[in-house]
């Protein structure tokens, strides 16, 4: 059972470079913090481990069950879905169809359940927030799978924000949409980009936390880009 803590999130992906980041942010503000993923947290307050397959509804149908068993009655503040990956290819690509199916698991699937646990556990007035990417506001020749992917967690964010998505009285969906994130994983495998181009985890955690409280958030459905020039981020709204 979730302990009563006077503030409660869900991490969805809460393992990855931004999951962690997330974590620990939150942890730092004395939430209590469970993470979902397919690997444990050690910083977080309970976990979720998510069992691989390749069945959609299969692993929705665990984690929607484990989350109910553990949350019982108790509501939380703020679901974040920061879960998700990146690959490329054109539609020539022979990884395309690897990608693509890689790409819809790792950010439509994860959203879709978070969407889904927010109509079920997130208190009235809570916050939602998906990831989606400024790229995929427009074609993505080079990368497929990946703008398919977040330009289908762009709409059901917008959805979500409608009057009968099911979401909680009061609450809000928001997506960010960051271009490039500081992660270890990208300075590895892009050692000679711009990093000052690059938005640091502790921003997007930062902003997300500053989001759970009501008065601080964009309008419910926002497409939030995260545009980063010479170390500095700014919170510019998709214009659709």
């Amino acid at each position: 059972m979730a302990a009563a803590a006077a503030h409660r999130v869900i991490v969805y992906g809460g393992k990855g470079a931004l999951g962690t980041k997330c974590v620990e942010f939150f942890k730092s503000k004395h939430w209590w913090v469970a993470s979902i993923d397919l690997m444990s947290n050690e910083e977080a307050n309970a976990n979720i481990i998510v069992k691989m397959s390749e069945s959609f509804t299969e692993q929705a149908e665990q984690v929607t069950t484990e989350i109910a068993s553990l949350l019982g009655e108790q509501k939380v503040d703020a679901i974040i879905c920061v879960a998700g990956g990146w690959a490329g290819g054109s539609a020539k690509a022979k990884s395309l169809f690897k990608n693509a199916d890689l790409m819809w698991k790792q950010s439509v699937w994860t959203s879709t359940i978070s969407s889904h646990l927010a109509t079920k556990h997130l208190k009235d007035d809570g916050l939602l927030t998906l990831t989606g990417a400024s790229p995929a506001l427009k074609g993505t020749a080079g990368m497929v799978g990946y703008g398919m992917a977040k330009a289908a967690v762009h709409q059901l964010c917008q959805s979500l924000a409608g009057e009968k998505s099911g979401m909680p009285p009061g609450s809000s969906a928001l997506a960010i949409l960051p271009v490039t994130l500081d992660t270890p994983m990208n300075r590895k495998s892009m050692p000679n980009a711009d990093f000052s181009s690059w938005t640091p985890l502790e921003f997007v955690a930062e902003t997300l936390f500053n989001w759970t409280f009501k008065e601080t958030r964009p309008t419910s459905g926002s497409l939030i880009q995260l545009i980063t020039t010479e170390s500095k981020t700014e919170l510019i709204p998709a214009q659709l």
